[in-house]
């Protein structure tokens, strides 16, 4: 739990610290890998600081783009580590756990990057109760297609960055 508050806190300090890019693109980084910050608490705070500097309505669509790379970026860094995790894992110890590398790998075929997976894991990711480090992680441990991982990311993440951004810059 100190880590958690101690991550808010550093987000916090640097919203007053680094140019609002900047913020967002390393806030969101940050969010998705550590998964219990709340979801609004970056882009809400930018959304906020680019109001108070004056910025116009179109530069949070900007923000919602550096915010975005920063949370594909981040869930890419989650899928990354659980792909690799379980090929050390189930490749070496699987036979302990009752179920191959080969199986678990094996999953994944299932998803062979089409826009019926693109529609699932949007899907997916749209469920607010569906938190995403979790979803990302999943993906990578069964090696779902990389790039219907990233598209799918990217473009949910933009659904949703960008009311925040607004709501935060009209509510100042």
């Amino acid at each position: 739990m100190q880590l958690i508050e101690a991550t808010i806190l550093l987000l916090e300090s640097w919203a007053s610290q680094i140019p609002v890019e900047l913020y967002s693109l390393f806030g969101a980084f940050i969010e998705e890998v550590v998964a219990p910050i709340p979801s609004p608490l970056v882009m809400g705070t930018a959304g906020s600081i680019a109001q108070a500097q004056g910025k116009g309505v179109t530069f949070l669509f900007i923000l919602a783009i550096i915010g975005s790379v920063g949370k594909t970026l981040g869930g890419y860094l989650m899928y990354f580590i659980a792909d690799k995790a379980e090929d050390l894992v189930f490749g070496k110890f699987g036979k302990f756990f009752g179920i191959s590398h080969k199986e678990i790998e094996g999953i994944g075929k299932h998803f062979n990057g089409g826009r019926r997976d693109d529609l699932i894991l949007f899907l997916i990711r749209a469920a607010p109760v569906v938190p995403s480090a979790p979803v990302s992680l999943v993906c990578g441990l069964i090696k779902i297609n990389l790039r219907t991982f990233l598209v799918s990311t990217a473009f949910i993440i933009k659904i949703f960055v960008l009311p925040v951004l607004l709501k935060s810059f009209q509510d100042i």
